[in-house]
């Protein structure tokens, strides 16, 4: 960052410092606070009350500063932190008054023109806001970052310090100046939406993807297809899409494409999965030879080329649609019971001399082995590394659900792992309270710093068997936001100590943040997640 931040910091005296520690007491939860969720690397504060000019302007600069990602990003931002403001009233302009405001500008520097999004872009960022008088050399919130997507999370940043005042009707910037410099703890920061077990239109995963970025998370798992609905268009194989519940219900190539383009304006990558070889009985809707049976429909056939001659045209397809390194293969849950079963499966197992867990090695090996060559690295369950961990390719990415202890056995043989334990990140599990969430630490049980590295964040799952388009956003949030702190924040800053009084005040807050961008976010301390509040009472109490 520019020598300019380090002799603002040093001048901008008399600051009340504030680094990785929440609220200290009930008494400071009232109105005159900006809560900033998930809580930046370090930052300072002073006690002045700046208003942001209602024509805020943007002026940027370094190689990156005309990236159209930039300026619409800020374009959209304005529109969230003016959404209340019109200007000077006209009771103001009958009476001629002129107004002043200390903030008129956003200065953005963004030194790279890249906008490539990765696994481990550069989202750090420098935020400053402070007013023009004598004493400043600057007079406008100022923003530097490395890469446009640094450049969006600060933008986020700066929307959360700019409150609406209802006595002013003007937008100001409590407790300034601001001087912020952060960094995510975890590159890997996800949510996955099941669209198989109910569909949900593009729309609402846009809405879904809109929301993440409020919470800084960045990885959409789109876990599209499953046994019960195989909605998505591919067209190597244009007949599987007749495993869609309805016509009505199914993702063309263009809608995908317009999924990963908003989602990448957000600086959100999209990560597809397609669950082999269990969860796949719609596959056969369209090619029934998928099956291994008529009535008995899954996992897919092993024992067919013909089977892994489809999985490759869907991933040939998928290839020119998901540009992010990563791409899910599923692995789970795989019952075996038909291939032992079905006559022509088992006469192929004998032939090879195999056993059905050998076949399941087999299937998911290949499966591997096509996505590798299309350039992706693959990641599965963790089912996968617990049945044959030595065979797995080394470029695997174990991905934790069952529970805890998975990741520490998987970094320890050298894979990356990504953790997603059921028992607190996954959002179906309504009786899972906020706290749970929160506390929940990716690299428990993992001590050594070189396998620490090894786990590239984590992953909150929103599983739709009970979840569509009436009640899925209310599901996601609040709890996802606990996660995302976890994810974000430094491991210091989210401790469990006196997290009712450093962290619920500013999940509380975060959560109408979230209602007044209409987002359905449930109240917070529901003993039952997504239930509606139980009486009448503000938002921040609930």
């Amino acid at each position: 960052m520019s020598t300019l931040f380090l002799i603002l910091f040093v001048f901008s005296h008399s600051l009340c410092v504030l680094q990785t520690q929440g609220l200290n007491s009930a008494d400071e939860v009232n109105d005159s606070l900006t809560y900033l969720w998930p809580l930046p690397s370090e930052f300072t504060f002073g006690n002045k009350t700046l208003s942001v000019h209602p024509q805020l302007s943007l002026v940027v600069g370094g190689n990156g500063g005309n990236s159209s990602i930039l300026r619409l990003g800020f374009d959209r931002y304005k529109a969230i932190i003016f959404k209340n403001s019109h200007g000077v009233s006209s009771f103001d302009r009958i009476r001629g008054r002129r107004l002043s405001y200390d903030v008129t500008k956003l200065k953005v520097v963004v030194h790279s023109d890249s906008e490539d999004l990765q696994l481990g872009v550069d989202e750090s960022y420098t935020l400053f806001v402070l007013k023009k008088d004598g004493q400043s050399i600057v007079g406008e919130a100022t923003i530097e970052a490395n890469t446009v997507y640094g450049a969006l999370r600060a933008i986020e940043t700066f929307s959360q310090l700019c409150t609406f005042d209802y006595g002013s009707k003007s937008v100001q910037v409590y407790r300034a100046p601001w001087y912020i410099r952060d960094s995510p703890r975890f590159a890997y920061r996800g949510l996955l939406l099941d669209t198989s077990r109910h569909y949900l239109p593009v729309d609402v995963i846009k809405q879904v993807i809109e929301s993440m970025s409020y919470a800084k998370l960045n990885v959409l798992h789109w876990h599209v297809i499953d046994r019960e609905s195989f909605p998505l268009e591919v067209p190597s194989y244009p007949k599987l899409w007749k495993g869609s519940y309805t016509k009505w219900e199914r993702y063309t190539v263009e809608d995908a494409i317009e999924i990963v383009s908003f989602a990448k304006t957000r600086g959100i990558n999209v990560m597809a999965e397609i669950d082999v070889p269990g969860h796949a009985e719609s596959w056969g809707a369209g090619y029934p030879n998928l099956w291994p049976s008529t009535s008995c429909k899954e996992p897919l056939d092993v024992s067919k080329s013909s089977t892994f001659d489809v999985v490759s045209g869907i991933l040939t397809d998928m290839r020119k649609i998901f540009p992010f390194e990563l791409f899910h293969l599923g692995g789970d849950e795989v019952n075996t019971t038909c291939w032992s079963s079905t006559r022509h499966v088992k006469q192929w197992l004998e032939q090879h001399n195999m056993t059905t867990k050998d076949a399941y090695q087999y299937f998911v090996l290949k499966a591997q082995e096509i996505a590798i060559s299309k350039n992706w690295t693959p990641v599965n369950w963790e089912e996968t590394f617990n049945t044959f961990p030595t065979k797995l390719n080394p470029k695997t990415v174990v991905h934790n659900w069952l529970g805890s202890g998975v990741c520490p056995k998987a970094v320890a043989k050298g894979f990356r792992c990504i953790f997603s334990n059921q028992g607190v990140w996954y959002l179906d599990h309504l009786d899972v309270p906020w706290e749970a969430a929160y506390n929940a630490e990716p690299l428990e049980g993992i001590d050594d710093v070189s396998q620490q590295k090894l786990v590239l964040g984590g992953e909150v799952c929103m599983w739709g068997e009970t979840a569509d388009t009436s009640d899925v956003q209310q599901t996601i949030w609040p709890r996802a936001a606990a996660a995302a702190e976890r994810l974000w924040s430094r491991r210091e800053a989210t401790s469990a100590r006196n997290g009712n009084l450093t962290a619920l005040p500013r999940l509380q807050y975060f959560r109408c943040l979230l209602n007044r961008r209409g987002v359905q976010a449930a109240p917070v301390t529901n003993l039952i997640a997504r239930s509606p509040p139980i009486w009448s009472g503000s938002c921040y109490d609930q």
